[in-house]
């Protein structure tokens, strides 16, 4: 009996050493990927969630100082987005509020402790009502001007910080917070009492995207990891502009931009980087094989200071600014060397199904070795 007893023991550990053997070690299983999510419900199961730490609903607004999801289709994309846990039962599910021209009465709503009280009983009932993990707040912006039109106020600031408080009181140690903030100087200087807010909540999501924006009438790298003498904002400005304000590494996300921004009317002086321009279109990743392919004149080109790549059309004078598979995983890497929280993208459906920009961070995650 005891000879079987051994012979069962070496069998089993075969077994699971063969297993094993076929199972990529997670270097970096702690890194946060974390997805934002505005697509079409039929284009969620094509994304392979286990690469995936955290995916965000976009966007729930206000209506008076609630929280709403409006539609009964979006109902169903929560819904379903809670079902992939199934698949992923690590994966957290989070809503966002906000988002570029999502938040215009949230100044005047959080300016008020009964609008922070209803908002965060909402957002409680919300969570309970889903079965979700969380809320991540993206209101563009706190005490300095966003999405025109919009009000904004210097209270705004304080007021955030009321609103965080009361959020993380309100749903318990347990539930995920998040918040976008701008990556830009100067919301990091003006918008958030980085002091206060980052003791009570997850994660602070840096979007390190839209650096130049749809208004910018000068051409730049919309989303590069690191300065360069023509452009100060990047990602790594960013990152140490709020380290230095004594925010923790690990609770840094940053983030990827799987979209390009596109501008027309541009010189081709530098190939038409850092000059003047019109805005023109944003573009998904996944259509960048067709609407900028070299075959319709578009030339790719690296800048090796920013870790940033663009393109440039002459005979149609346009200009891209983006992240592809290459700066991806450089933004990644940096997360891992940097010992920040992870990476963040907007958003999941501008990616490709198969190797895609979410298939380059998630090899990062898989197989980098920290410098």
């Amino acid at each position: 009996m005891q000879l079987l007893h051994i012979k069962i023991i070496l069998a089993l550990s075969l077994i699971v050493n063969s297993i094993s053997a076929q199972e990529p070690t997670v270097k970096n299983s702690s890194m946060v990927v974390m997805a934002y999510y505005a697509g079409r419900p039929s284009q969620l199961d094509s994304f392979d969630v286990q690469k995936i730490t955290h995916l965000i609903y976009c966007f729930g607004h206000l209506q008076g100082s609630k929280f709403h999801i409006a539609r009964a289709a979006d109902t169903a994309l929560i819904q379903q987005m809670v079902a992939l846990k199934t698949k992923n039962p690590a994966l957290k599910i989070m809503v966002s509020l906000g988002g570029w021209g999502g938040c215009a009465p949230c100044s005047e709503v959080f300016s008020t402790k009964r609008g922070q009280r209803e908002f965060t009983k909402s957002v409680k009932e919300i969570r309970n009502y889903f079965h979700i993990d969380g809320i991540d707040l993206d209101w563009e912006y706190p005490a300095v001007e966003g999405y025109p039109g919009h009000a904004y106020a210097a209270s705004d600031k304080e007021h955030f910080t009321q609103l965080i408080k009361k959020l993380r009181k309100k749903l318990g140690k347990e539930a995920v917070i998040t918040f976008a903030a701008g990556g830009f100087q100067k919301y990091l200087d003006e918008s958030v009492d980085w002091k206060n807010v980052m003791p009570r909540i997850n994660y602070v999501n840096l979007m390190t995207y839209d650096l130049v924006s749809g208004y910018a009438t000068t051409t730049g790298h919309h989303t590069s990891l690191f300065s360069t003498d023509k452009q100060q904002e990047s990602t790594d400005r960013a990152v140490q502009n709020i380290l230095k304000k004594g925010v923790p590494s690990g609770k840094i996300i940053i983030g990827g931009a799987f979209y390009a921004r596109m501008w027309e009317h541009v010189d081709s002086a530098n190939k038409g980087l850092f000059q003047a321009g019109t805005f023109k279109a944003g573009i998904s990743y996944k259509d960048f094989a067709t609407q900028m392919s070299t075959d319709s004149g578009f030339v790719y080109y690296w800048d090796d200071v920013a870790k940033a790549p663009y393109a440039y059309n002459a005979s149609r004078q346009l200009f891209a600014t983006f992240d592809d598979t290459r700066s991806s995983t450089l933004k990644a890497q940096y997360a891992v060397d940097n010992h920040l929280g992870g990476i963040m993208f907007w958003q999941l459906s501008d990616d490709m199904y198969v190797n895609g920009l979410l298939d380059a961070i998630d090899a990062v995650r898989k197989n980098y070795v920290k410098k």
